[in-house]
C-alpha cells in the first residue's frame, strides 16, 4: 500500500498554486446530466474523486475526457440513471446525480452512501425535499429508487443548511414545473457557483448566495462551459501550513472565501498580508491557543476543522474546538495523540493542550481532512513520520507533496 514519508521540522517558504474547489466541481458535473449537449469544465483538479465522477457518468451514458486541466462532458447520449454502490460508497458526492437524473428521466436509481441506514441518515433532507416536489421513493437492495412523472414547485425549507441537499434540490427543481423555494438553503461559494452554472444553462434561480433561493421552472435548458473556482479548503490547508512551519504565499485563490480562516489565523498571531487573489502569511513567534467552533458559511469550515485542531496541538496554552457540523469528526485526533499532540475528545468538542513539540510517528489516514492535518502536523513535527492510507488525500489536493516539495518540505511518496 502507498504511503508518504515525511521528514519534519523544515522550514517552509515559497509560493502555492490553489487547485480547482472539488466541492465545487463535482455538483458541477453532475449538472451536466440534467439535459443533452457537451459541456466543457476548466480549472479542474485532477483527483480521485474527480475521476470517480467521471466515471459514474460515464455508466449513465456520458462520454467524458480530461486534458490539461478540463474536463469535456457529452451527455447526449445519457440513457441509465443509475448510481451504483461500487461508486457511491467510494465518495458521497455521487449522491448529486439523485436531483439531475429524476428532473431529465423521471426516475433515477442511486445507491445509498455507505453506512447510511433506512431512517435518520445524513440524506435525508434530500429525500424529503424530492417528495415535495412530487417524486415517489422506495428502498430496494440498499438503494433508493425515486419516480415522478412531473415534478412540481413545492416550497421547501430545510432543518440545516446542508450543502448537498441544497445543491441535489436546485438541480431537481430548474426544470420542475411552477415555482421552487427553497428556505435555509446553504450558502457556501461551491452552491453559489452551481447556481450561477446553472443560470447559464438557462435555468432561472434567484436569491443565489442567499439562504432563499426561488426558481422558476423551465422546459429546456441548453449546453454551457464554465471555469471552476479556487479551492477554499486546499487554501486554508496551506494557510495552516505556514502558520505552523514558515512563510508561504498562496496564489489563485478569492480572499473573501476564506475570511473566517484569516481573521482567526490573526487571532493566532500570524502576520497575514492580503491582496486581490493571494495570501501571504507569516508564522507567529509563539501560537496563541484560540478557539473555534464550526459553522456553516460564512462560518470557519467544517473541512478545515482537522488541520485547525493539528495547529492548536502546538499553541502555548489550552483550545477547545467543537464541530456542530459534523458532530463525530475526529478520527484524526488518535493519530495526532501518535505524534505527541495532547487532546481529548467529548462528543462534538476536542480538548487541546498545546505541546511543545510533535515526534514523528507512522500515521494512518482516515479521511480527506484528517489526511491534511496529519500532513502539516507531519511537517512541523521533529524527524519522520510515515502516513499510511494516503489514497484519502489523493480524493482531495492535487500534488500535494509536489505542492510541499516547491516549499521546501522534505517528502518522499512510497508504493
Amino acid at each position: 500500500m502507498a504511503k508518504i514519508i515525511i521528514n519534519g521540522g523544515k522550514t517552509l517558504s515559497g509560493e502555492v498554486k490553489i487547485s480547482g474547489a472539488k466541492n465545487a466541481v463535482l455538483p458541477i458535473m453532475s449538472a451536466t446530466l440534467l439535459c443533452p449537449g457537451k459541456f466543457t469544465i476548466h480549472n479542474v483538479p485532477d483527483l480521485r474523486d474527480t475521476r470517480t465522477m467521471m466515471q459514474l457518468l460515464e455508466i449513465t451514458g456520458a462520454k467524458t475526457s480530461f486534458n490539461n486541466g478540463s474536463v469535456t462532458i457529452d451527455s447526449t447520449g445519457v440513457n441509465n440513471p443509475e448510481a451504483p454502490y461500487e461508486l457511491v460508497k467510494t465518495m458521497r458526492a455521487s449522491f448529486y446525480v439523485l436531483g439531475p437524473l429524476i428532473s431529465r428521466f423521471g426516475k433515477v436509481q442511486v445507491s445509498l452512501p455507505g453506512g447510511c441506514a433506512w431512517g435518520p441518515r445524513p440524506v435525508d433532507y434530500h429525500l424529503k425535499g424530492l417528495e415535495k416536489l412530487g417524486a415517489k421513493l422506495d428502498l430496494e437492495g440498499g438503494n433508493i429508487l425515486a419516480e415522478a412523472k412531473e415534478l412540481k414547485g413545492a416550497d421547501i425549507h430545510f432543518e440545516f443548511p446542508s450543502v448537498g441537499a441544497t445543491g441535489n434540490l436546485v438541480m431537481a427543481s430548474v426544470r420542475a414545473k411552477g415555482l421552487t423555494r427553497l428556505y435555509n438553503c446553504a450558502k457556501e461559494p461551491e452552491i453559489t457557483q452551481l447556481c450561477e452554472f446553472l443560470n447559464s444553462m438557462g435555468a432561472d434561480i434567484e436569491g443565489v448566495g442567499t439562504d432563499k433561493l426561488i426558481i422558476s421552472g423551465v422546459k429546456e435548458l441548453n449546453q454551457a462551459d464554465i471555469t471552476v473556482i479556487p479551492d477554499r479548503i486546499e487554501a486554508g490547508t496551506f494557510l495552516m501550513a505556514g502558520a505552523l512551519n514558515g512563510e508561504i504565499k498562496i496564489k489563485n485563490i478569492i480572499p473573501l472565501h476564506l475570511k473566517k480562516v484569516t481573521d482567526k489565523l490573526i487571532e493566532v498571531g500570524c502576520k497575514v498580508k492580503i491582496e486581490a487573489s493571494s495570501i501571504l502569511i507569516s508564522p507567529p513567534q509563539k501560537i496563541n491557543s484560540i478557539d473555534m467552533t464550526t459553522a456553516v458559511y460564512p462560518g470557519f469550515p467544517t473541512d478545515l476543522q482537522a488541520q485547525w485542531v493539528a495547529l492548536m496541538s502546538l499553541s502555548e496554552s489550552s483550545a477547545i474546538v467543537t464541530d456542530t457540523v459534523y458532530h463525530d469528526r475526529f478520527s484524526h485526533i488518535p493519530e495526532l495523540a501518535r505524534l505527541g499532540a495532547n487532546i481529548k475528545v467529548e462528543k462534538n468538542t476536542a480538548f487541546i493542550r498545546g505541546v511543545n513539540q510533535l515526534v514523528g510517528a507512522p500515521v494512518m489516514s482516515t479521511d480527506i481532512r484528517a489526511s491534511a492535518a496529519l500532513f502539516i502536523a507531519a511537517l512541523a513535527a521533529k524527524g519522520k513520520t510515515e502516513i499510511s492510507r494516503i489514497y484519502h488525500i489523493d480524493r482531495g489536493y492535487e500534488k500535494i507533496e509536489k505542492k510541499f516539495l516547491g516549499l521546501g518540505a522534505e517528502i518522499m511518496r512510497e508504493s
